[in-house]
Order: C-alpha cells, then structure tokens, then sequence
C-alpha cells in the first residue's frame, strides 16, 4: 500500500500547460479613463497614440495560476494511503476476525475491511473463508461472495474474549491442506494468553499473502476490580495500548441504572494500569449495581457488582476487659485489623451485656461478633435470636467463657463439648495440630492450602450426622475449626479457637483476614443475600451482559456458573459475564478476574503486512482542492470588480438605492397594517384564549356528560368544593371547569371528576384513549357511579357500575385497593377513617401499592406516588353542591351535616394529596401526627 497516490494520475499532464495559461493571464486591455465633458478635449484625447494592452500585475497572474493547478490536481484525485486490489488468486481468502469485546468499538470498521476485502475477492472469483474468533462454532468452509456477505451481516460483537485456537483449528479442517492465497486477520490486536501463539499457527497455513488488520488498539481499557474501601470505592483499571497519559471518567449505577455517584481514573504516561476512585458516602455506595467508563459502551467498560461488594456494618464485642495498654492481649485487636479495610465496624460504648447488645442492633448491622462470650442475659439472648432470624449473622469466637457456657445454647450452630481441647490436657495431641485443605462446600475454598497455622487448643464439636456438611474448615485431625448453621433467615457462624493468640496463630496470618471478610460478605449488606456460601451446585444464569454493557435475560447457551468461580475465572462461552443465581440473591461474573492484565498481540518483525482498518486512513483531497480553487474564483472575482470600478459606482449608488428601500418598506409596513388581525397570527389555534386564561388558577374540572341535571350538580359540586377550599386552605382554586374529553385540553387540570351515568352517550374509543393518555401523564381521574356501591369484580347490578366497567375496560389501569388506614390520603389536610359523600356506604379505590419488605427492587411510581384513578361511589358532588346562597342542594343519605362536612374534608384531603403527592407520608411529619392525635 503506498501512502499517497493518484486516481487519475494521466491528467497531471495538463500542468505543462501552466506556462501557456501564465502567458495569457499576463494580457489584460488598458483600464477605461473617465474625462471631462468638453468636446475638444475629448477630441485631442482620441487623437493619441495608438495604446498596446498593458500586463496584470503578477500577484494576480499568480493567484489565477494557483486556481488552475488546483483544479488540475483536483481532477486527478489525489488520495493518501489508497487502496488497491492486490489480494493474491493462488487460493481461497481466509477472513479471521476477531468480534470478543474490545471490537465493539469500532465494530462497524472492522465490518467495512471485511467487506472491501469480499469485494476485491468477488472482482476476482476468488472463494472466502470466513471465521469470527468469539463465536462458539465456526463454519470455515470457503464461500462464494454473496454466502460471505450474508454471514458477514449476521456477525455481531460478543462480551468475550476471542478464542482463536478453536477458530483456527476450524480454518486449517476446512482448508484442507489447500494453502490460502492471502490471509486476512482483523484483529482486535490483543493477546489471549501470555503465550498466544495465533500468528505462527496461521502462518502455518502457508498464505502466500498474510495481513494483519487492526486499529490503535486506544479503546480497549477494561475494569478488573472494585474494592468498596473505607472511604471510596476503588477501582482498577487496564489498558491495551501504554501510550499517553489518559483520563477516564467512571460513573457507579444503581440497580435501575440510574447514575448516582462520578469519579475517574487517570493512566500515567506509558502505564497500562491504574487505580480509579469513586468518592461516595457508605450508603449510597451499597446502591452500586455496576459501574461504567464513559464513552466505553463494551463489556471491558462495565463492571457487575452484587451484594458481596456491598460494605456491611459489623458490630464487636468481647467477654474480656479490654487493656488499653496491652492491645495485642485483647480479641477484639486482631478482628479490627482484619475488617477495618473492608467493613464499617461499631463497638458498645458500655460493657453491660445487656445494654451493649440492643445499643448495637438498633445501629442495624449486618454481622455481630462476639469473641469469648458464653453466658447472655436471658431477655438479650432473645432479642439476638429474634435479630438472627431476621437476617443477621451472627459470628463467635472461642474462649474460656464459651468452653464453659451450657452446652444447649441456642446461639452456637453445632452441639459443644463441655471443655476445651488443651494442648497437655485429658483430650491432647501430642503436638499442635496443623489445618487441612478447605473443603469445597466452603466459602473458603480456592484458598491456597494453609501453612504455618497451629491450633493447640480447641472446643469440640459433638459428632452428628451432618457436622461435615456444617463444617468450614477443619484440622488435619479431622475436628472442625470452623462450623455454621442457619437460624432461620439468618447464619451462626463459629470459630473454635480463640479470637487472640493464646489458643492459635490463626490471627496472625492472612488466612484469619482473608476468612473474616469471605464469612462477612456472606451477610446482608442492604439487600438481598448472595447465598450462605455453601452451595454444592452451579448458580444458573440469571441476566447475562451484552456486547455494549448492558443485562439482558439469559439466553438458552449460557450454563450455570460452578461456586466459587465467579471471581477467579475468565469469562468464557458457557459462562459469559453477567448475573448467576436468582432474583432471590446472585453474585457477579464478570470479564475478567481480579488483577488480570491485557496485553497486546506479539507479532515478530516482518511476520505480517500491518494495515489498519478501513475508513479510517484512507482519504482523498480531491474535496478539498475544489473548495480552494472555488474559493480563489471567488477571490479573483472581487479583484476584478474592483479595479474596474464597480464597487467605487455602488458607493456613489447607495443614497439612491437607500432612499428607495426607505420607500418601498414603508408601503411594505403599510399593508401589514390594512391586513385583518387573523392573517397576521395564521398560527393561532381556536381555544387558545381560554388555554392562556387558566393558567395562572388552578381549576377543578369536571366531564360533561350531556345530561343537564347531572352536569349541573357536578358544576355546583365542584364549586362548593371550591369555596371551602378557598376557606379553609390557601389554596383559591378558580371557577369548575367542564370539559370535553374529545376535544378539550385535558393537562391544565390536576384531577378530572366523572360522573359516570349509564343512561349518557358512550365516550368515543378516541376520547378514552385521551383520558388514558392524560393519566399516563400524571393526571387523575375520579371516577364517581354515585350508587353508593363500586364492584370491580363483574357482580354488581349496578347500571353506572356496569358502564364505568365498559369504559375502565379500554384503560390501562393499575391494581386497586381501597384506601388503606395509613394511606397519605387519610393525612394530606385533614386527619380521616373514611372518605363519604352524599352517601358512606362506599370505599374510595387507589392504585395498590406494592410492599416494599416484599419487592424492594420495585420501580419507583410516576407522580410522586399519586394514584393516576380513583373511584367510588359515594356521590362527592351531591354532597359538595351548593345554590348561590352556600345552601347544599341535595341531602345527605341519612341526613347528617358532620357527614357532608367530612365528605368536603375528604374533598380537601384529595386535593391536597394531588398537588403535594406522597409528602405527607415521610415520617418526619409522625411527631407532629401523633401530636395532633394527643399520643
């Protein structure tokens, strides 16, 4: 490939004419001259010599040579690095392409090389086969060009890395010992493995034309680990290409996507590793669900979090008087080296067991740990059962305490001894016992096997028939180390040695850590738990990550992921990144292990003809040219126009021209004038006056249903309702408005009454399609059958019941309930049990609401919590109608005032509950409730 070439290199010949052309450019006529009038000078004046043409100056003759050498270059197409057809006919092309998760990028320039090679291999009846190095199976059969295309089209990026060995392998079986004539790999330019031997094995094909394909390689950056710290999340980056120093901005989503915390990552020139921080507070960081690199949309660029990453609070307390002078004697010292990195730890400000205990759990941790306590006071050892089984875990460490409590306690996970195992006493070894490997059913497993560890004193486990399955770790006697059990929705958790150094040397090592934090991340952390860590199956996919980043629903080719490798492995065709478990607890796979780096592809010297991809080099300034040389005709124009006076003639024309325009606009603004006001606001529409007039009031709008006594009272209704507002609240609504559904604007009014009637004209599929919209948008509609009876359910004989059932038929309305008691509604303005009207023997029907303890991943509802329907049949506008007088116009059923005065209370009650939404239902306001009700 050259670097720069011509198209059309045959029309340069058309440059020896420049000096032909400089030549005649040189010749221009003599400029006018202007004289005087007197006819005998005019006289003398053509009596002079005959004049020769005079030459252009040479800075002209120069720009005009420019202009011509410009167009000349232009026609001949000057293109730089330009492609052309070279590809080699002594055998089939081979297209390997590279499509894992650094290709997404520039996905669709990858897809154009592949195509302008097809093309180049049709032009010369050449076959093509092609091979996707991500891909699970491979067809390498060579094709014809149009089979090559259409599988070309159906390719698409996948959220792995490549694996070329199978891809190759499938090239060679195909080819069949026929040696391709070139070889085209479009690579993704990284490395596999540390010893990616790709491009000797394709070099072994024998192509007689080998290629390497692939961009600057500057996109792929890829997120390995996130380590949710003291302070900040950390977050380790790694990039391909150690050029640059180069800023990366990092943004953490939550489970809805939502972004809700920033933060970046800086690579140092040359480096192709950093550490990137996220600066949020521990809250809002347990509401990470993933976090992205902006501009990045791949798989590299996410990274999955589950509720493993999320920093637990954890409560400690021991049996032992804490010397402040002597720290490396107390338990408590090694737990807090061991999980101040990883988790917010709390202590009692007290010693009494009794206030200690409840002072922590109303902090609400995630685990407590109790190293060396046996006996609890009976009411406190209750209330730590009631926590377990809500969730909690529980974590105990050994001691003489524990050695000596009663042997039925409830808050150990297997059945104790009375004693300990002592080193020198009755049940001894004859030396300190060393651990042995973790079993597989344990959080612990994928440790490195421990070394250096001794214990030389113990409490023992009575032998039962599941103490193998409760056992965690063990010694290499056998006898359980560390043991757990559930307790109802919670875990125990215990260690059999001590939690200092008097029993073992168990906390002096890394494996005490790195125990610790594995058992803590076993606790709810905010959420929904990842599991007790035990499971002796694979986790099955629950929402797999797609090219660009983002959780699909898993797909039929995915297989469950085995425990424990959902950090340590790569991810791989039957393990793609993503979520595995259930939407009852999962944990995350992701691209790539913690501590994993991408490395770029090693190619020797002279293996391959490098290219890059197409579409991105190649250009040609034949646009260019023509652009200067339009630009300099342009130019030589005005020159022209200017030496022969024109500009100086439209100087000495513009008062004349100016007077004219002077006129010419005053007739213009004339007949503007004489125009009817409707031609000059053509853009105004009918009703817009009466849209501009509410406004600036809020209305309380009603449906006109045709029926004069019906629409009458709904009008006076809401007018009584107005005035009490007006009252009562600052709230001073203006005059009801009635309405058209089918044609009125319906979004200048917060809520719309309906009066629903059987006997009225049924609405138009249209209107209700409006009335939908409408509550789509945050209105709502009160729906009235003023039966005083509202069933949903199809039974009711009820007229009105029955046509308000035909018309919510063609809405999409959400679940109903009836108003619960601690509903904002019941609190909005007033304080009430049930909302009458000119009746009471109906309920008024809300959106339900979902419980949050039973589906805390609900959406959050539109409208800040305002239910877009509400029904009922109670006749709000019969009791709220009032004459001109204030006097009510209908009668309660049974008659009684203090019901119509709480039928107008509910009516406040609704409005309020429409313009402020769920205020009303932060508990910041339940001191000043209970006040109200005298508690």
């Amino acid at each position: 490939m050259s670097a720069f070439a011509f198209a059309f290199p045959a029309v340069l010949t058309a440059l020896v004419l420049l000096p032909v052309i400089w030549w005649l450019l040189r010749l221009t006529p003599p400029k006018p001259l202007t004289e005087v009038f007197p006819p005998f000078a005019i006289l003398a004046s053509i009596m002079k010599r005959e004049e020769t043409p005079a030459q252009s100056p040479w800075w002209l003759t120069l720009l005009r040579m420019l202009m011509a050498a410009a167009i000349i270059f232009a026609i001949a197409d000057p293109v730089f690095n330009p492609r052309t057809n070279t590809l080699a006919s002594s055998g089939p092309l081979a297209l390997v392409i590279d499509n894992s998760w650094a290709s997404a990028t520039d996905w669709q320039q990858r897809i154009d090389t592949a195509s302008t090679l097809i093309d180049d291999a049709e032009s010369r009846d050449v076959p093509i086969s092609l091979v996707l190095t991500a891909d699970r199976q491979h067809d390498a059969v060579p094709v014809d060009a149009a089979t090559a295309r259409n599988r070309l089209a159906a390719a698409e990026v996948r959220p792995l890395p490549a694996d070329r060995a199978s891809a190759v392998a499938s090239l060679r079986t195909a080819l069949d010992g026929t040696a391709p004539g070139t070889l085209a790999f479009i690579s993704d330019g990284m490395a596999g493995s540390e010893t990616d031997e790709t491009v000797s094995a394709l070099q072994a094909l024998s192509p007689a034309d080998f290629r390497l394909i692939a961009g600057d390689g500057a996109p792929a950056v890829a997120i390995t680990t996130a380590s949710n710290g003291a302070d900040a999340l950390s977050v380790t980056l790694t990039r391909l290409d150690g050029g640059p120093a180069r800023s990366l901005p990092l943004t953490a989503h939550d489970s809805r996507g939502r972004p809700i915390a920033t933060g970046t990552a800086d690579f140092a020139a040359g480096s192709t590793t950093t550490t990137g921080t996220i600066t949020a507070p521990f809250e809002l960081r347990n509401d990470f669900a993933r976090i992205t690199i902006d501009g990045l949309a791949n798989a590299g660029g996410t990274y999955l979090l589950d509720d493993g990453f999320r920093r637990r609070r954890v409560a400690f307390l021991s049996g032992e008087v804490v010397d402040a002078s002597q720290p490396l004697l107390s338990p408590l010292h090694y737990i807090n080296r061991a999980l101040a990195p990883y988790a917010d730890l709390i202590e009692p400000s007290v010693a009494d067991l009794s206030v200690a205990i409840p002072e922590l759990l109303e902090q609400n941790p995630s685990v407590l740990i109790m190293a060396d306590i046996g006996r609890l006071p009976e009411d406190v050892q209750a209330e730590v059962q009631r926590w377990i089984e809500a969730g909690g875990m529980l974590i105990r460490f050994a001691g003489p305490r524990l050695a000596a409590a009663p042997a039925d306690d409830p808050l150990v996970p297997v059945m104790l001894r009375k004693g300990e195992r002592a080193l020198g006493g009755a049940l001894s070894w004859s030396e300190p016992q060393p651990l042995s490997a973790y079993p597989a059913n344990s959080p612990f497993a994928g440790m490195r096997a421990p070394e250096g560890i001794l214990v030389k004193r113990q409490v023992l486990a009575e032998p039962t028939p599941d103490l193998a399955e409760r056992t965690w770790a063990s010694l290499a006697d056998g006898t359980p180390l560390v043991t757990t059990g559930p307790l109802g929705s919670g875990r125990l958790v215990l260690f059999h040695v001590s939690a200092e150094t008097g029993w073992s040397n168990l906390p002096l090592s890394g494996d005490f850590v790195e125990m610790l934090r594995r058992t803590v991340q076993l606790s709810r952390g905010g959420g929904v738990s990842t599991g007790n860590g035990a499971e002796t199956q694979g986790l099955p996919p629950y929402r797999l990550m797609t090219a660009n980043g983002t959780l699909a629903a898993a797909t039929g080719e995915a297989k469950p992921l085995a425990a424990g490798n959902a950090t340590r492995a790569i991810a791989s065709f039957d393990n793609p990144p993503g979520l595995y478990g259930t939407e009852d607890g999962y944990v995350a796979h992701n691209l790539f292990p913690p501590g994993h780096e991408i490395r770029p592809l090693a190619v020797a010297e002279g293996a391959a003809v490098r290219e890059p991809l197409a579409g991105k080099e190649t250009w040609s300034l034949k646009p260019h040219l023509f652009t200067l040389a339009a630009l300099l005709l342009l130019a030589d124009c005005a020159i022209v126009l200017f030496m022969g006076g024109a500009f100086a003639a439209a100087a000495r024309s513009m008062p004349k021209r100016g007077a004219t325009a002077a006129v010419l606009l005053t007739l213009m603004a004339g007949a503007l004038a004489a125009l009817p006001s409707e031609s000059r606001a053509d853009d105004a529409k009918p009703g817009d006056e009466n849209i501009l007039s509410r406004l600036d009031t809020t209305h309380l709008a009603y449906v006109v249903t045709g029926e004069g006594e019906v629409d009458r009272i709904s009008e006076r209704g809401l007018a009584g309702l107005t005035e009490f507002l007006t009252y009562r609240t600052t709230l001073e609504p203006g005059e009801p408005v009635g309405i058209d559904i089918s044609r009125d604007e319906l979004s200048l009014y917060p809520i719309i009454y309906w009066p629903v009637s059987a006997s009225a004209e049924m609405p138009s599929s249209a209107a209700i399609s409006r009335i939908d919209a409408y509550m789509r948008n945050g209105g709502t509609v009160l729906f009235d059958t003023r039966d005083q009876f509202v069933s949903l359910d199809g039974s009711s004989t009820s007229p009105n019941t029955e046509r308000l059932q035909a018309i919510l038929a063609s809405l999409d309305i959400p679940p109903l309930e009836p108003v619960p008691t601690d509903h904002v509604l019941t609190k909005a303005f007033y304080l009430l049990a049930n909302f009458p009207g000119r009746y009471a023997g109906s309920p008024l029907w809300i959106e339900a609401e979902l419980d949050r303890a039973e589906d805390p991943s609900r959406p959050a509802r539109a409208g800040d919590g305002v239910s877009p329907i509400m029904i009922t049949g109670n006749d709000f506008a019969g009791a709220w109608a009032v004459d001109a007088n204030g006097m009510a116009l209908l009668p309660t059923v049974p008659p009684d005032e203090i019901q119509r005065d709480h039928a107008f209370r509910a009516g406040v009650n609704i409005m309020m509950y429409m313009l402020t939404g769920n205020y009303k239902a932060d508990q910041v306001h339940v001191p000043a409730l209970l006040e109200r009700l005298g508690q």
